[in-house]
């Protein structure tokens, strides 16, 4: 979604695939935004985070709630409600589309509005995300 509304470039990888050459992509100030959603492989995912920390970028974790070792390895943490494993992709679906929307209006304000001039109530949180 971020890329087609900011026209950033963004890739998506896998947790298991950074190991696998993609690590070399990570530069000083490269955001990342790593998605914990499975309680299973959350040590493997605080293992990456702590690699592209390393590397000098900059991450948002999108954790369940009681997560709570994630605030010392992110640079910044959004909680989703502690649900079922098999429902957390679901719930981590919202901060991700907000933070696209959000740095999108950072971006380019009219191209964003023109996006989502039919929910005031995602321009009100992004004003709101733009102030802090």
């Amino acid at each position: 979604m971020l890329k087609e509304i900011s026209y950033i470039h963004t890739e998506a990888f896998a947790a298991g695939e950074l190991k696998h050459g993609t690590i070399a992509l990570i530069e000083p100030g490269t955001p990342v935004i790593a998605v914990i959603s499975q309680e299973k492989l959350y040590e493997k995912m605080l293992s990456n985070i702590q690699e592209v920390k390393a590397r000098g970028a900059y991450t948002i974790a999108i954790a369940k709630e009681g997560i709570d070792e994630s605030l010392n390895h992110a640079d910044k943490t959004i909680y989703i409600p502690k649900v079922d494993d098999i429902f957390a992709p679901v719930l981590t679906v919202v901060p991700t589309q907000l933070l696209a929307y959000c740095l999108s209006f950072k971006l380019n304000p009219f191209f964003a509005a023109i996006i989502f001039a039919t929910s005031p109530l995602v321009i009100a949180f992004c004003l709101d995300f733009k102030s802090s």
